[in-house]
């Protein structure tokens, strides 16, 4: 997501999460039990699509309710079975028929995520509230099953005189953590209370997701005339008033609010008023009272994280979640966000000082704001680079940003060749379909692009896996990514900005990491890997997108077919390290009020949020007005919905390894398929089937160093 959601677990960890896909069972096999589902109920049977691909056209609301109902009776006597199973604990008994169960509520969880995240209504709105504690109850019903537990436990003890390959006795390794962190060593007593505060959670982080959703709809900026969106194109300002017509505003014009606290139509923006308040209907978000207000919310999610965190044994959140990470505690946390907080900042002031210096070269008699930063530092840029962001968008169509970028970075160092395909089904119109042909021509994955944000799709980007792979079950991958480019007027081309053409590489880089995955066992499958280590491809990918070869195929003029010229293209490379410490300012504050949410005791949550997240940004040295967070409190979903808890940080933490990893590359000859298969084999392939700092060393040859990482980022010097 940019980053968020992509993980890929087994369907009995992963029936809490709509986000996550689970897996399907192997093509052709009966579900056991599925009579008792009606036989037209598409989950009642497995796809019969292409790679179990969802057979969206026949999915309706009125599905998932039964579907759900019966898949969790199914997966409940499953474990069940295994549980009171006479014949003594076995790794093939225990741990294997874990993996294998609960094949129906895993085909109807994977397809519900799909839906809650990029195609939502009222009605699966209601059905994510009624289910989150229900799911959360059945999880921990497994999860703190005595009898599951003890065999688990059994079969530990004696790991090393069971004869298992590497990859089994990591599974039966990680099994055993999972049910000791979900508390299956507590008391019958505490065990019901975790089951309380399980089931609040989920219901909470359920609430906390919709009010974003809801808040960015009702947030958008209305204005009378045409003239106040003076510096936007004559097309974005006709799609502002269709928008404003389907909201009955008719003659008006409106600007939804998206996901981050920054908006697009800021660098264009010429009417500092209009900035003013477009940003501050974004800043406002979940905090400014009524239906949508996430305030109460936030502090109750926060107080049950704590209380539960302390009945498992730790002192925070933070501490129980970063256990589990590569970073494993919050010390470490601590200090990478410290080092880096004051150089930032300290770049950030510098950029500031060179905007100012412009305001006042205009005359324009003001202080530097927030809602002036983005259309100001684009005049920067033009100054002392001779170019700005509006240049570059006539050479980023998105359909050839996508065949001859993405796709073709590729094929150049995987080897892989793309099919788009129309047979196959898709929730919205917009959506493409392609195959995936692997570098020995035989069929490796599909893959699903759904580009284009809309009013029933939650914001930012991600990477689904709808089919994870896994040897165990048969299954090979479908995967997803999801961004919210917005879609321009009939007949208009996509033209996309120097943001969202990384964020396309980026999640191509989730979607690289599913599809080239390579395990035995669907609880390792792709990105089943710690939530700090799980960008680190991704970010990888993104080096591609500069690439003077990759650019130089695929940056072209909508209009002309002309290539980008030689001395813009040289400009764009030169520039980039350009706003880096604003960019590197905003993501810091934001993975601070993180860790400061989630080191605090129970004892300890405040009662005002507002004033708590002000307090932590000055102690902390991030609070620089013009710069504010990337997501205040109130709509930071990654961590108060998502799975990235304590865990924003990871995106920096992974950009470490993503430096090194792009040194490895430039020493070694860079865009090759020699390197390609490297990276693909040692750790692509590789899932979570090991500790995930091995697997960088396995690859790298050595730990990662951070002086790349300090370069990138203009931090070095410092």
């Amino acid at each position: 997501m940019t980053r968020p959601q992509l993980m890929i677990v087994a369907a009995s960890l992963a029936v809490a999460n709509f986000a996550f896909a689970a897996p399907a069972a192997a093509p052709g096999a009966a579900a056991p039990g599925a009579a008792a589902l009606d036989a037209a109920n598409p989950f009642a049977k497995i796809s019969t699509l292409p790679f179990n691909y969802p057979a969206f056209d026949k999915i309706r609301n009125e599905h998932f309710g039964p579907a759900f109902a019966e898949g969790m009776r199914q997966h409940a006597a499953d474990i069940d079975a295994i549980a009171n199973n006479r014949k003594a604990a076995t790794f093939e008994n225990t741990i294997v028929a874990m993996e294998r169960s609960g094949k129906l509520l895993a085909r109807t969880s994977g397809a519900f995520g799909i839906f809650a995240g990029g195609n939502t209504n009222d009605t699966i709105k209601g059905l994510e509230r009624e289910l989150a504690p229900k799911l959360a109850a059945h999880r921990d019903a497994m999860l703190l099953n005595q009898k599951l537990f003890d065999r688990i436990e059994t079969l530990y003890a004696k790991r090393a005189k069971l004869g298992l390959d590497a990859e089994s006795a990591f599974l039966l390794e990680r099994y055993r953590k999972d049910f000791v962190r979900a508390g299956a060593k507590l008391s019958a007593a505490d065990k019901d209370k975790l089951k309380g505060y399980n089931a609040e959670l989920a219901t909470l982080q359920t609430t906390f997701s919709q009010n974003v959703l809801s808040e960015a709809n009702a947030a958008a900026l209305v204005v009378d005339t045409r003239a106040e969106l003076a510096g936007m194109s004559d097309a974005a300002i006709d799609a502002a008033a269709v928008v404003a017509k389907k909201r009955g505003l008719d003659g008006k014009f409106a600007i939804p609010v998206t996901n981050t606290t920054g908006q697009a139509p800021l660098a264009v923006l010429s009417n500092r008023a209009v900035r003013e308040r477009l940003l501050a209907a974004s800043l406002a978000r979940g905090s400014r009272g009524g239906e949508f207000d996430n305030t109460g919310v936030v502090l109750k999610i926060a107080k049950l994280r704590a209380e539960r965190a302390a009945l498992l044994g730790y002192p925070n959140h933070a501490a129980y979640m970063l256990e589990d990470q590569t970073a494993k505690d919050t010390g470490a946390v601590n200090k990478l966000l410290g080092e880096l907080a004051k150089p930032a900042v300290a770049n950030a002031r510098k950029e500031a000082a060179d905007i100012q210096n412009v305001i006042d070269a205009e005359k324009g008699g003001f202080q530097l704001a927030a809602h002036d930063w983005a259309f100001y530092s684009d005049k920067v840029r033009a100054e002392r680079f001779n170019f700005d962001q509006s240049q570059l968008r006539p050479y980023f169509e998105l359909n050839n940003v996508l065949t001859n970028g993405v796709f073709y970075a590729a094929g150049k160092v995987y080897g892989l060749t793309f099919k788009e395909r129309k047979d196959l089904p898709v929730y919205d119109p917009d959506m493409r379909v392609f195959d995936v042909i692997d570098a020995n021509g035989k069929p490796l994955a599909i893959f699903v692009a759904d580009f284009y944000a809309r009013g029933n799709k939650r914001g930012g980007a991600w990477a689904n896996a709808y089919v994870p792979q896994s040897h165990l079950m048969g299954t090979r991958p479908v995967i997803g990514n999801h961004l919210n480019i917005p879609k321009p007027a009939a007949g208009e081309p996509t033209l996309l900005t120097y943001d969202e053409l990384r964020t396309l590489f980026h999640e191509f880089g989730h979607a690289l990491h599913g599809m080239f995955s390579d395990v035995k066992y669907p609880r390792f499958a792709g990105t089943g890997v710690p939530r700090d280590f799980v960008e680190f491809p991704s970010q990888v990918n993104e080096m591609w997108a500069v690439w003077p070869e990759v650019l130089g195929n695929y940056a072209k003029h909508y209009k002309t077919g002309e290539a980008m010229p030689k001395e813009l293209l040289d400009k764009v490379i030169a520039s980039k390290q350009f706003n880096e410490g604003y960019r590197t300012t905003e993501y810091l504050a934001s993975s601070i009020l993180d860790q400061r949410w989630h080191q605090l005791s129970a004892a300890h949550i405040p009662t005002d949020v507002v004033a708590f997240e002000a307090g932590a940004l000055k102690e902390a040295g991030v609070d620089f007005a013009p710069v504010p967070p990337r997501y205040r409190t109130t709509y930071f979903s990654h961590v108060f919905s998502g799975g990235y808890s304590a865990g924003y940080y990871g995106y920096l933490w992974s950009e470490k390894l993503d430096a090194d990893t792009v040194e490895w590359f430039n020493e070694n000859g860079g865009l090759s398929r020699k390197n390609g298969d490297h990276f693909r084999k040692m750790l692509l392939s590789k899932g979570g089937t090991l500790d995930a700092m091995q697997m960088y060393r396995n690859f790298r040859g050595r730990d990662a160093k951070i002086e790349p990482l300090l370069e990138r980022r203009g931090l070095n010097a410092k």
